[in-house]
């Protein structure tokens, strides 16, 4: 069993759930024209990002569908804040969030080279989930779910030394030896380039009106299997994380997990809105005698390598302790 887990408190904006990809299990995308669908403007986001941080938190998560701008419809609102492509808001959303005092995280999907230079001096740390190197039916009409896709701008974001969040979604129709496929490709990926903060296995949930609606969850054991084999698999510098508001996480402790990622105090999981975060208290609860440890979304040991510019400097001396972790309130 570990010393101490770690998570870290964040504010989780949905800028848009416009999406080129249709995957079979998701409920966050919504198609133009939808009485949901939704592209949301300075004002809103400042509002959460000022409220986060009264709150103390230290993440502004961004999530993006992917590539809106081929929607036309998505454009068109873009254009009318203003901007000519994602990314370049994204940027102005970033440097807000760092304004207010909230350390950006973006997770935007399949980005370019180009794209991720544009933002990596902006963010603390980015994101994309492998989900599996298997070709699956969940994912034939998803373009951006090709593995060789994802794995290509993981290896970019090493390139970069971007600090880097991925993944695996377990259960959405891989086989035990896609999982450890998927797996051997992300230590890999480290192993090369040194980025990977942390790798998440998240269980599959099914929703209402989705393909999957009807397709079954993976059990405790397979999670537990998962999580075990994962902490053989990877570097031992590479934290296992698992999310708290989806499955029990003492039990994926107790197989290897070390980390439960983020929770918000004042924003739902957008991509669970039916799974509420616990909060701080319920989480200690949860993780019975394990001590847990407030984190920023960078790592410690990405701190001390210096993968951060000058642009956020001030923020992680005010956040950190000496150890790399989030400094406690007075």
């Amino acid at each position: 069993m570990p010393e101490f887990v770690t998570f870290s408190r964040n504010v989780f904006i949905p800028v848009t759930n416009i999406c080129r990809n249709h995957c079979g299990y998701c409920t966050f995308r919504r198609d133009a024209g939808h009485p949901e669908a939704r592209l949301m403007n300075i004002s809103e986001i400042r509002q959460i990002l000022e409220k986060g941080e009264k709150a103390g938190c230290t993440e502004a998560l961004f999530v993006f569908g992917e590539y809106a701008e081929e929607v036309p419809e998505y454009l068109l609102e873009l254009e009318k804040l203003g901007y000519s492509s994602t990314v370049e808001y994204v940027a102005d959303l970033c440097e807000l969030a760092i304004e207010i005092g909230l350390l950006p995280h973006t997770n935007a999907g399949i980005l370019t080279q180009h794209e991720l230079e544009i933002l990596k001096p902006l963010n603390i740390s980015m994101g994309l989930m492998l989900e599996t190197t298997a070709e699956l039916k969940a994912h034939s009409e998803s373009p951006g779910k090709a593995p060789s896709t994802r794995i290509e701008m993981i290896r970019t974001a090493g390139k970069l030394q971007i600090p880097f969040t991925t993944g695996i979604l377990v259960g959405i129709g891989e086989t035990k030896a896609d999982r450890k496929r998927s797996l051997n490709v992300i230590a890999d990926m480290h192993r090369e380039f040194g980025h990977i903060q942390e790798v998440i296995i998240q269980n599959f949930m099914p929703k209402p009106d989705t393909p999957m609606a009807d397709h079954a969850p993976p059990s405790k054991e397979e999670m537990i299997e998962t999580v075990s084999i994962a902490r053989e698999i990877l570097p031992d510098d590479v934290a296992v994380q698992v999310a708290p508001n989806l499955i029990d996480p003492y039990i994926l402790i107790k197989a290897g997990a070390s980390d439960l990622g983020g929770v918000s105090p004042t924003t739902i999981d957008w991509i669970n809105p039916e799974a509420e975060w616990p909060d701080v208290i319920e989480l200690q609860r949860m993780t019975k005698e394990i001590e847990l440890r407030e984190r920023l979304p960078i790592y410690p040991q990405h701190i001390k390598k210096g993968w951060y510019s000058s642009n956020l400097s001030d923020l992680i001396e005010t956040l950190t302790d000496k150890n790399g972790f989030k400094r406690k309130q007075q």
